[in-house]
């Protein structure tokens, strides 16, 4: 059995391999979800953009409810501290979610207007708040959560609601936004044609540059406008979680030691930035398939960011620093751990190779005349 150090950082890898594979896969998703009410000018065009989606959607959404249920079984801590504290938020998410599955199954039913365009808000709902609601909650994470533990370490949260929707939580949320539809749009590049595929790219050019522009302004207020975490005592990293085991204190910029320290994390922000841009110019062009691949490399590197510049943190609290929670100090079990990645090794490998079949067997365009030949069989 590995030892119980190396498997706290396997897990912290893993879970952010979760949520980049969910920001990438799911995101093209809610991309084009957020556009169908604006991009598509008729009820062809928003079919097209809905069965350019409509095979893998459901399929992709696994990677978020895999992200859920690791989170849930290697770090319990974070779980029962972050689905207290954001309960409301995540209920909105829930409950907007719920509308994607119906919006798609319920849509084509009646050819009535009304009726198709209520199901096209609802499609734009489910896939427009769980990409805002996400960027919130990282907002608050890097500012700290207000939470702590009582002598059970059963944990606390003292915040409300509305101060989670805080001015530099609220651009965090933008920036995702703004990042799932600028991807959303290099997929409509890529698998539609025509009047439906020029608007897209001047969506991908336009959404690009202001993704690139509050990419900007996100990072330089995360490191210079807001108090970081840093841990001040020793920290035993291969004993059982106790997170009131250690001293931590709040200073300015100490989320740019990580990058300050290992100058070559600098690549991340770097890398990020420069795919925006060369995104938003080969979209601009037509170019999907490299272009969905920059925005790819895009969320990719907005994600690693703050998991990188909190690390070893996962959810900081204001309230009381100490509790502050670690991958040191909020993880299940080594033997729980353990069990978890044997079962990763075995199942994901079958899931990515699906995953990758199922993309080139219905790859290929989605036309007007594709949508009026298969009406019966698409949504």
């Amino acid at each position: 059995m590995l030892d119980y150090e190396t498997l706290r950082i396997i897990w912290w890898l893993l879970i952010g391999i979760l949520l980049i594979g969910f920001s990438i896969m799911d995101g093209q998703d809610m991309g084009v979800g957020t556009l169908l009410p604006f991009l598509g000018k008729t009820d062809t065009e928003r079919r097209c953009m809905i069965n350019a989606v409509a095979p893998h959607w459901d399929g992709n959404q696994v990677w978020l409810l895999t992200g859920g249920g690791a989170i849930f079984a290697a770090w319990p801590l974070m779980y029962a501290a972050a689905f207290s504290g954001f309960y409301w938020a995540m209920l909105l998410v829930l409950l907007t979610l719920i509308l994607r599955p119906v919006g798609f199954d319920f849509r084509g039913k009646i050819a009535a207007t009304r009726w198709r365009t209520t199901w096209d808000t609802c499609l734009f709902l489910g896939s427009a708040v769980p990409p805002l609601i996400f960027g919130v909650a990282f907002g608050n994470l890097l500012q700290g959560v207000p939470f702590h533990f009582d002598d059970t370490l059963r944990p606390i949260y003292t915040g409300s609601f509305t101060a989670l929707l805080n001015p530099f939580a609220l651009l965090c949320g933008i920036v995702s936004l703004s990042m799932f539809i600028f991807h959303g749009a290099n997929y409509l590049v890529l698998r539609t044609d025509g009047e439906l595929r020029q608007r897209a790219r001047s969506v991908s050019r336009v959404c690009g540059l202001i993704t690139a522009v509050l990419f900007i302004a996100v990072s330089l207020w995360g490191w210079f406008g807001i108090d970081g975490y840093r841990i001040a005592s020793d920290i035993a990293t291969d004993t059982p979680s106790n997170p009131l085991a250690k001293h931590v204190i709040i200073e300015p910029g100490a989320w740019l030691r990580n990058l300050t320290a290992c100058p070559l994390l600098w690549i991340i922000p770097v890398l990020g930035l420069a795919s925006t841009l060369t995104g938003a110019i080969l979209g601009g062009r037509g170019r999907g398939g490299a272009a969905i691949l920059c925005s790819s490399l895009t969320m990719l590197c907005l994600v690693l960011l703050p998991l990188v510049a909190m690390f070893p943190f996962v959810m900081p609290s204001s309230s009381q620093p100490d509790a502050s929670l670690t991958l040191w100090d909020c993880t299940s079990s080594q033997l729980t751990l353990f069990i978890m990645l044997i079962v990763t090794i075995v199942l994901l490998p079958p899931v990515l190779i699906y995953t990758t079949w199922a993309y080139k067997v219905m790859s290929g365009k989605i036309t007007p005349a594709y949508i009026k030949a298969h009406d019966k069989q698409l949504y």
